[in-house]
């Protein structure tokens, strides 16, 4: 391991943050040593795939676009895959590390966290409790692919039921990408309509409509409470829900949002609070220690989490520049996120959550079968962001040009 003078960059994750990190640094610093570490293979992929997988009938390692031995060979990185990091210790600028089950301390100039997210896991009762699903991870699908193309045919000839739990984004894209891989699917969610904190309610309505046309199964105003072995025949799971009703499942599917994972910033000393505080250089509470991605909390975001990919590969271009001793400030610009929702194509520049104003229908595109367009201004009649679905969302570029970010 690297000591002293020869020290080296560390980026500790392998996801698109720190792969990005390593791409833009590499650009400017054709010399300067890295090594990234990573608990799992640290192959590349994207993540947004993990949640059309299944109706492109693609396979897990189908969706690695670049092995790990070739992503660090191509940026001269040293890579160690399947290795823990236990802790930081801020003042020396080392790791502990666990490697093939041996301890060792690696020495850092400088350390980049790209530690990712945790998927939420709501307390379940029940004896099957334990079997729930989430999709983080290329290794999560791999687990959930193996389970549902494991089921046993119906005799009935019933498509195989998945249970989704959560009508947010992720859980709707999934919903519909398990309908177009011919699975049935039944959506479970606390609130009144699907992206209810991301879209105006007509807009919701229309996602609502969409999906269920295609054959989802809606339960509002309810979550899950216990999971059950079920009685054979049929699925083999009974969930349980708040409102009292029953569902039986072949596999349940919880996508209920995701936690930053600040657990070894913490351990650190580092300053944490929804994610790892990181100001508009990138840099945390801790001198040569920074952050990125899913981890990351942004001052320059107004102290939100941003777990999308247009801000990962923003950040990644300025920690790099500050990285290579170019200082540079993070300014996030308008970053729309398209909802992978084929029944219904949906584009969202979300405000800042904090943001007075209100969603306002465009009077020149009615609610109807060519889809929605809606403005969200702010009390000086500002327009601070916009929601477009079906056919609108061809008005990306234009409506994003009369955004202010």
């Amino acid at each position: 391991m690297s000591t002293g003078s020869a020290a080296p960059v560390v980026i500790v994750g392998a996801g698109l943050a720190a792969w990005t990190t390593a791409r833009e640094l590499r650009k400017r610093d054709p010399a300067v040593p890295i090594v990234l570490l990573t608990q799992d293979s640290g192959d590349f992929y994207a993540k947004p795939t993990l949640s059309n997988a299944f109706g492109q009938k693609r396979s897990p390692e189908q969706l690695v676009t670049t092995a790990a031995a070739d992503m660090a060979a191509n940026l001269q990185v040293q890579l160690h895959a399947h290795t823990t990091v236990q802790s930081i210790d801020t003042a020396a600028r080392t790791l502990e590390l666990v490697q093939s089950g041996a301890v060792q301390t690696l020495a850092y100039r400088q350390l980049v966290l790209a530690t990712g997210a945790h998927p939420i896991r709501v307390p379940l009762q029940g004896n099957a409790a334990d079997g729930v699903h989430s999709v983080n991870h290329l290794d999560d699908l791999r687990r959930l692919h193996a389970d549902l193309i494991a089921l046993p045919a119906r005799a009935d000839g019933r498509a195989a039921t998945v249970l989704v739990m959560g009508a947010g984004l992720i859980g709707c894209e999934f919903a519909n990408d398990l309908l177009s891989a011919g699975y049935a699917v039944h959506v479970v969610d606390p609130a009144a309509r699907p992206l209810a904190a991301l879209l105006p309610a007509p807009a919701s309505e229309q996602l609502r409509r969409a999906l269920q046309q295609l054959g989802v199964v809606w339960h509002f105003g309810a979550t899950v409470q216990r999971l059950d072995a079920a009685a054979a025949p049929g699925p083999g799971l009974l969930a349980t829900l708040s409102d009292g009703a029953t569902l039986a499942a072949d596999a349940v599917l919880s996508a209920v949002g995701l936690r930053a994972d600040t657990a070894l910033a913490a351990q650190a000393g580092i300053a944490c609070e929804r994610g790892v505080r990181v100001d508009a250089h990138l840099q945390t509470s801790a001198p040569g220690v920074y952050a990125l991605g899913d981890c990351a909390q942004y001052v320059s975001a107004g102290g939100r989490t941003l777990p999308y990919v247009m801000p990962i590969m923003n950040a990644a271009r300025v920690l790099a520049a500050n990285l290579a001793g170019t200082p540079d400030a993070l300014v996030f610009p308008l970053m729309p996120v398209a909802v992978k929702t084929p029944a219904l194509p949906i584009t969202v520049a979300a405000p800042d959550p904090a943001m007075q104003g209100a969603w306002l229908q465009d009077p020149d595109v009615p609610d109807g079968p060519d889809g929605g367009a809606w403005r969200f201004m702010d009390a000086a009649g500002a327009q601070r962001g916009f929601v477009l679905t079906g056919k609108q969302t061809a008005k990306r570029m234009e409506w994003s040009k009369a955004t202010l970010p």
